[in-house]
């Protein structure tokens, strides 16, 4: 069987033996944050994903992080395009590389859309990695997940700009400096507008001009927002119908942050699309 259609047949596996008992079922996590920011290695280290493999899509809490940019920069040395030279190339081979549902960025994209497809199918938890620079694609975003029965919370990751184009200079893939800056105003200019999208009580902010643990108040607001039952109607309908089918000594499911490996159907999925490479950054 080739790889191909053994990750297919994962991926029902997955679908068939998950669902209403999965850890942190209809949970969707925004990060939000600037180039260099370091929100991936952030959302590993909240919710117990590999911080070796930049790869890798499962986490400890069963949330399954949902990123294009590890397809974008996979795409790209299929083209036989280096990821550091997005920061020097003429702006019309940058649009080539970025621009269209062809291009190296637009294939990455729809290969995390068919990643997350597979995961809300089943209503699993997502970390959803986005930039956060276009508020009315995050807030679309949103509306989506909650019309699927989804509870949302963000967690806005935070560095000054000094900070961004030291880490944008150092990490594989580069962006032009100019381009850092116009992302990050942009980014911070937004911040005021997903709080009041998301409410004081499911908006964390991470300060990572420093790399360092992930400070306590984060920890709680996470820990809070995964443990608390679901609230959004669409969802307890959702989990209503799925007990219901299972007869009636079905019981109802209660969230943990640390449940621990999540699916082994899903990380074999993700181990074996993406094999282990240590990180750049």
């Amino acid at each position: 069987m080739k790889d191909l259609d053994l990750i297919r047949q994962l991926i029902r596996e997955t679908l068939m033996l998950e669902g209403i008992y999965d850890p942190n079922i209809l949970k969707a996590v925004f990060m939000a944050g600037g180039p260099g920011s370091g929100k991936s290695h952030t959302a590993k280290l909240i919710f117990g994903g590999d911080t070796e493999n930049t790869l890798s899509s499962a986490t400890a809490s069963g949330l399954k992080l949902v990123n294009s940019d590890p397809a974008f920069e996979a795409n790209l040395e299929k083209a036989g395009v280096s990821p550091g030279d997005l920061a020097t190339m003429p702006d019309e081979e940058f649009a080539k590389m970025t621009m269209g549902p062809d291009s190296p960025r637009g294939r990455a994209k729809k290969t995390r859309d068919t990643a997350r497809g597979h995961y809300t199918d089943g209503r699993l938890g997502v970390v959803i990695d986005g930039t956060g620079d276009d508020f009315s694609k995050i807030s679309a975003k949103k509306t989506e997940m909650e019309n699927l029965g989804y509870d949302t919370m963000m967690i806005f990751v935070n560095t000054s700009l000094e900070v961004a184009q030291e880490r944008n200079a150092n990490r594989k893939r580069k962006l032009k400096p100019e381009l850092v800056e116009d992302i990050w105003n942009d980014v911070q200019q937004n911040m005021g507008a997903f709080q009041g999208l998301f409410g004081g009580g499911n908006f964390a902010i991470v300060d990572n001009t420093k790399y360092g643990p992930v400070s306590s108040a984060v920890s709680k607001a996470v820990n809070a927002f995964l443990r608390k039952p679901i609230e959004n109607p669409v969802g307890k309908k959702w989990m209503k119908q799925e007990l219901e089918a299972k007869g009636p000594q079905a019981k109802l499911p209660r969230n943990r942050p640390d449940a621990g490996g999540g699916s082994r159907a899903a990380k074999r999925i993700s181990d074996m699309s993406h094999p282990k490479r240590r990180p750049t950054e």
